[in-house]
């Protein structure tokens, strides 16, 4: 039998490799069987189940639902490729016991992926990932659409976009941005984010131009993640047609990026700044930021200035969800543009982020370029950097350990103020640049990410963390 994992975000395997109906059917069940030994007060014996544009995406969502309904669970199943926010959406409007997403997100064409959903609507936590991994093969896969009772299981086919549609609508000043008159572009990667602006925007004084939003498994060649290298096609057309702002949403839209109206490149960092101070300034908002710890330093130098709390998690939305469902959060937000707002489902919305992007930009009346520079002006340049090497998984321990004993005495010329352990080993300077390495959940990759005043001195940063990398390989 394959062995699955569950990673940061769910299991992801190569599509015909490892992700096979047999082995999507092996986690539903093993799922269906968490549930049913653990059900949830006040939810029902109901499953949620979406799925993205990859290849037999369709195919893999019917085949997990089959599974559900012939656990006796009432299974909902979208019609067509949905953004996994409106599937988390539906989990907890629904009062569903859970939801799964079938997707691999921002992951190379070739994989696919099986995302658990919990009754709160937001991603699973890492226990019941673990329970549901020590469940596999524990039954036998029932997938003949029949409940336990001998009656045939009850899959309805339903939109669920509509819904969470309705409540965005609720979540930001929709008036304020219909009125607006922004011409906009949406780069889509290819992904479901396609036409979900074109639809919520119908009507108003708005104009949406939807770029890559053609259904194509292969993602026109990219994986669909919001990052500068993917936006080579947008930006040349931006510099054609200028817009007021471009958005960017990810293979499974649940993530942001973006570009500013002639194509240039505006990092995942300094929209999370920028929708931090539209919370704060604008929307005169109290609470605690809570951010991963791979997110930009300028965050919490915006807190400090404005006497607000800064909670700092792993790598992974599920960790800042855990701190969402506490309460008395302002914004949750992670270096992979991810952003979640309170009042909504503790998840990342892409959808949700890039309207409340578009309502700042209908209440400031200015420049995207202008709003960051102001920020920059207040708090300094803040320049990221970030690169995924290979490295063999049994040397990782070592790296660690090299790294939390023998911790570097400067960051290029700052001395190192911080070493932070409790999600790989983040070294922060006095000047409050740092460098951070870390291993990927599943896979042999190292992560190696860096923040300094400059492109350059994130870039001397990099390869300092590259030769630590090196040290520990000899």
């Amino acid at each position: 039998m394959t062995p699955i994992k569950f990673g940061t975000d769910g299991w992801r395997a190569v599509i015909a490799e490892d992700f096979t109906f047999a082995n999507v059917e092996r986690v539903a069940q093993a799922t269906a069987d968490f549930w049913s030994a653990f059900p949830e007060p006040g939810t029902e014996k109901k499953v949620i189940i979406g799925y993205d544009r990859r290849f037999l995406s369709n195919e893999f969502a019917r085949c997990a639902a089959e599974v559900f309904a012939s656990n006796g669970f009432a299974v909902v199943l979208t019609p067509d490729p949905t953004p996994t926010p409106s599937v988390s959406f539906a989990v907890k409007a629904l009062r569903a016991i859970g939801g799964v997403m079938i997707t691999a997100s921002h992951n190379p064409p070739i994989f696919n992926g099986f995302k658990l959903k919990s009754s709160f609507g937001g991603s699973a936590e890492s226990t019941t990932c673990r329970a549901v991994e020590s469940l596999l093969d524990r039954n036998a896969v029932k997938s003949n659409t029949l409940a336990g009772n001998g009656k045939p299981g009850r899959i309805t086919i339903k939109d669920l976009r509509p819904a969470h549609f309705a409540a965005l609508k609720k979540l930001v000043d929709f008036e304020l941005i219909a009125k607006s008159g922004l011409r906009f572009a949406h780069e889509a990667l290819f992904g479901v984010g396609a036409g979900c602006f074109d639809e919520l925007l119908k009507g108003t004084t708005c104009r949406v131009t939807t770029l890559n939003g053609n259904h194509d498994p292969f993602f026109g060649g990219i994986n669909p993640e919001p990052v500068e290298a993917n936006y080579a096609r947008s930006s040349a057309f931006l510099r054609k047609h200028p817009h007021d702002i471009c958005l960017v949403t990810d293979g499974d839209a649940d993530r942001i990026g973006g570009m500013d109206g002639r194509g240039n490149y505006v990092s995942t960092h300094q929209l999370i700044c920028l929708l931090l101070h539209h919370f704060i300034v604008n929307r005169k908002g109290r609470g605690r930021m809570v951010k991963a710890l791979t997110t930009t330093s300028m965050v919490d130098k915006m807190c400090k200035a404005y006497g607000l709390e800064v909670t700092e998690t792993c790598v992974g939305f599920k960790y800042i969800a855990a701190e969402m469902l506490k309460g008395d959060v302002l914004l949750g937000a992670e270096e992979s543009g991810g952003i979640g707002f309170p009042g909504h489902i503790p998840e990342r919305d892409g959808i949700a982020a890039g309207l409340m992007l578009l309502e700042m930009l209908a209440t400031e009346r200015s420049s995207v370029n202008k709003l960051i520079a102001n920020l920059e002006k207040e708090f300094g340049p803040h320049r990221y950097g970030r690169i995924d090497t290979r490295f063999p998984l049994e040397k990782r321990a070592a790296l660690m350990d090299m790294l939390r004993d023998e911790p570097p005495a400067k960051l290029l010329q700052s001395p190192v103020a911080d070493v932070v352990t409790y999600d790989g080993v983040k070294f922060v300077a006095k000047d409050t640049s740092w460098l951070m390495l870390r291993g990927s959940g599943t896979e042999p990759i190292l992560r190696i990410y860096a923040e300094a005043d400059s492109d350059a001195k994130a870039r001397r940063l990099l390869d300092l963390g590259v030769r630590l990398m090196k040290r520990a390989l000899k």
